[in-house]
């Protein structure tokens, strides 16, 4: 499929492919493969923080307002 064609599908289409791109490349082993050593140990971390309550969660919606009004002081 061409850049082209793909411009041309509908969004529904195009973000249904995408999915399955995205889906696709998630489980090649190469992916896993590039990822640092050091970034797999972060992520690990923020897991294991999530999972014991240490780290703190919020709503998307209040993630939003934050986001908004840091964005707003720049």
């Amino acid at each position: 499929m061409t850049q082209m064609q793909i411009a041309e599908l509908p969004l529904a289409e195009k973000i249904e492919l995408m999915e399955s791109l995205w889906e696709s490349i998630c489980h090649e082993s190469s992916v896993t493969q590039a990822i640092p050593d050091w970034h797999q140990a972060v992520l690990a971390d923020r897991v294991a923080r999530l999972d014991s309550g240490e780290e703190p969660v919020s709503s998307w919606e209040d993630a939003k307002t934050r986001i908004r009004d840091q964005a707003g002081k720049l």
